[in-house]
Order: C-alpha cells, then sequence, then structure tokens
C-alpha cells in the first residue's frame, strides 16, 4: 500500500489561492507560447488546476499521479497539451505550464512556513517531486498531441494531393504529383472507387506526369490501383509516360496491362471514343464562310 504525506501545501493553496494564481499568471505572460492564447482561456485552465491540484494534494498521494485521486488534474492537462499543440506549442513549451507554478508555491512556502528549515525543505521538496511528475506527464502528452495533429494534416495533404476530377460525364481523370508510396495508394484507390461508385464512370484516367520516377514498388501501386478500378467496373488509362520512366518499366520487366498515352489531352480524347464522343472543331467551318 502506498504511502500517504501529510502535507500544507492544500492549506497554502486555500489560504493564498489567489496571489499564487495572479503571481503564475504572471510568469505565463512572459511565456511566448502562452500569449498565443486566449487570456480567459489560460487563467481558466490555472485556476482549475489549482483547485485539482489542492484536493489531489489533500489525499496525501503523491507516489502515483495516475491514482484516481488525480484523474481532474490529468484531464486538465490533457486539455492543455490539446489546445497548444494545435496552436503550434512544442511539448517543452507546454510543460512550461506546469514547471512555472514552482515559484509563486515556494514563495507562499516559506512566508507560511518561516525560520523552520526542515519543514520548508520538506514541503519543497514535495512540491517540486509532484510538479515535476506532472511536468513530465505533460510533455508526454503535449508530444501525443503534436504527434495526432501532425498525422491529421498528412491525412489532409494526401487528400488534397489526390484530386479525382470528372473531364466529362462517364470519364474520371487523377492526376498524381510526387512518389507513391503505399499509404498514399491507398488514398488514391479509396478516393477514385468512391468517385466510381458515386458518378458511375465508365473510364478513369491515371496522370503520372507528376510522378518523377516509376520503380517496380510504384509500378506495383499503380497495379493495384488499376485492379480496383476494373473491379468496379471501368477501364483505365494511363498518360504521362515520359521516355525516361517507359524506358525504366521496360528494363523492369513489368507489365501494366493498361493503355498508356503520352498527355493527358491524348488520354481524355481516347477515353471520349470509347464512350461514343467525338470532339469537333467548329473554328474551321467558320473560317470558310468568311
Amino acid at each position: 500500500m502506498a504511502a500517504e504525506r501529510n502535507t500544507l501545501i492544500p492549506a497554502v493553496i486555500g489560504k493564498y489561492q489567489q496571489q499564487i494564481l495572479q503571481a503564475w499568471l504572471d510568469l505565463q505572460r512572459g511565456d511566448s507560447a502562452a500569449n498565443r492564447l486566449d487570456p480567459a482561456t489560460v487563467t481558466e485552465q490555472s485556476r482549475r488546476f489549482l483547485d485539482e491540484l489542492r484536493a489531489g494534494c489533500q489525499s496525501g498521494r503523491f507516489d502515483n499521479i495516475k491514482a484516481p485521486e488525480w484523474a481532474g488534474i490529468r484531464e486538465i492537462l490533457d486539455e492543455v497539451s490539446r489546445v497548444r499543440a494545435s496552436l503550434g506549442s512544442t511539448a517543452s513549451e507546454t510543460a512550461t505550464f506546469v514547471f512555472s507554478l514552482k515559484e509563486p508555491l515556494f514563495n507562499r512556502l516559506r512566508s507560511e512556513i518561516g525560520k523552520d528549515a526542515d519543514a520548508l525543505a520538506r514541503e519543497v521538496w514535495a512540491v517540486t517531486l509532484l510538479l515535476d511528475k506532472l511536468g513530465l506527464y505533460t510533455t508526454e502528452l503535449a508530444q501525443k498531441s503534436r504527434d495526432d495533429v501532425i498525422a491529421r494534416q498528412q491525412e489532409e495533404m494526401l487528400e488534397l494531393s489526390t484530386p479525382v476530377v470528372e473531364l466529362w460525364e462517364g470519364v474520371l481523370a487523377l492526376p498524381l504529383i510526387g512518389t507513391l508510396d503505399s499509404a498514399r495508394t491507398q488514398v488514391v484507390m479509396e478516393n477514385l472507387l468512391q468517385r466510381l461508385v458515386g458518378s458511375g464512370a465508365e473510364i478513369a484516367i491515371i496522370d503520372i506526369t507528376g510522378v518523377p520516377t516509376v520503380d517496380t514498388l510504384v509500378a506495383q501501386h499503380l497495379l493495384k490501383t488499376i485492379s480496383a478500378a476494373r473491379l468496379m467496373g471501368a477501364d483505365c488509362i494511363i498518360s504521362g509516360i515520359r521516355p525516361q520512366i517507359a524506358q525504366t518499366i521496360v528494363h523492369l520487366g513489368v507489365e501494366l496491362d493498361v493503355v498508356s498515352k503520352a498527355n493527358l489531352a491524348d488520354a481524355f480524347a481516347l477515353a471520349l471514343k470509347r464512350i461514343g464522343k467525338t470532339v469537333v472543331d467548329r473554328a474551321a467551318p467558320r473560317a470558310k464562310a468568311e
């Protein structure tokens, strides 16, 4: 069973809460990360943190901040980490929220205890251990929140970098730019298949003009996308194969088993022909009439 510790911290926070809060807020205003936040939000989070810190310390359980007594303070730190990560704060900047409380709390403990050096040392050591644990916990939360933000941004960028465009009724185009990897191929397939279902298109043009290189792995990703589209009842045309890429594919011995065109315009013309549409140049008749 974990040992409990008697401490003056709850009484000191209760007696000087407003003074501690104000001194703490003053220190936080000197932090560039906190300045990106709404002052009212910082004040409210700080006030709630002091309330939960006082309640947690009353239990005397300083050994384990994962205990139920500290659930409220963990919830606040999770909120602080998420909000600050969304604004671009680093993990160390976010942890400053906790560490900056040391000075105001130490000052009040010193004024309350007075000249009893042993008692002051015990209380300061207890606060130091507790706030260090909470600060490290905040660092972990902040790093996880930043990782979540980065992962979400990467997903959004993948969505933006793989648009599916309807060129004509029954004809879709998927322009690819950049390197194809497994994660991006999955997004490409999902976007293409969803548009095929929604539009009922018969032909999908996959344009790889913006793909810098095609190796065996990239070719396999293209084959997966083409196979998935075919299962949905759509034929595929690849456009934008440059001479260097064509030579690479031949040297690799990869059989794409799909019609290819040099550019998107030629692929679009072929797609229109397949669905029974023709492009008529009306400029020539008008020129003759003049």
